[in-house]
């Protein structure tokens, strides 16, 4: 679909919700550009920027990236595609952070994954990643070609410490802690949007309805 203006949107969701499959259909479906917070902040630390080097002192001493940091690395890559329609993948992640980006951008609609806990907490402990790449694969849904390997470097798969069941429910009650002003933020803004489920297969036929539906007259406008 060639869309008819720019469109901009971010998805939200807990570890393990589907977040990055279904931000791979919304971008091929829709050509929006992919904007991964992770990636972001990898490829600085890798690239040993100012603001990798801010991000990795933090992250080494156990502490969340701070707010302004994380909003400067996030708003430089935004700026490099300034007319492009975009989808935010694991930015904001706190109201100041939302703030941040409202002050530079209007955010048409805010994609929020409700999935339940004891669904991601059975795909997070079934889930491999290839490090240096981030890509991950599921035993149950999505297994790598050969068990063990990543399908693209051959290179060995690692269950990662963080996604042990003890650590995976903390993790997810600590997003729930931090993310719920956010998702508040943008309730009271009208854009947000949640989709409930247990299965991406299931959910991302609605979340496609929903963006065709709020494209769709941005076509007749321009027609």
């Amino acid at each position: 679909m060639v869309l008819q203006r720019i469109f901009r949107a971010v998805i939200m969701g807990p570890p393990g919700s589907g977040k990055g499959t279904v931000s791979a259909r919304i971008t091929k479906t829709f050509g929006l550009q992919h904007i991964s917070s992770g990636d972001i902040l990898r490829a600085n630390i890798n690239a040993q920027t100012e603001l990798g080097l801010l991000m990795k002192s933090s992250i080494d001493q156990g502490q969340l990236v701070p707010d302004d940091v994380m909003s400067r690395l996030i708003m430089k890559d935004l700026r490099a595609m300034d007319q492009s329609s975009w989808l935010i993948d694991g930015f904001p992640r706190t109201v100041s952070q939302s703030e941040a980006l409202d002050n530079a951008y209007s955010v048409d609609t805010v994609i929020n994954l409700n999935v339940p806990f004891q669904t991601i907490k059975q795909r997070l402990t079934s889930r491999w990643t290839h490090l240096p790449s981030g890509r991950v694969y599921n035993v149950d849904f999505n297994p790598p070609k050969v068990s063990g390997f990543d399908d693209v470097t051959g290179e060995p798969l690692v269950q990662r410490d963080d996604d042990t069941p003890d650590t995976v429910m903390r993790r997810l009650k600590a997003y729930q802690t931090q993310t719920e002003p956010v998702l508040e933020y943008y309730r009271s803004k009208g854009v947000l949007e949640t989709f409930s489920g247990t299965e991406t297969n299931k959910i991302w036929p609605h979340v496609e309805a929903f963006l065709l539906r709020k494209l769709s007259p941005a076509k007749q406008n321009v027609a």
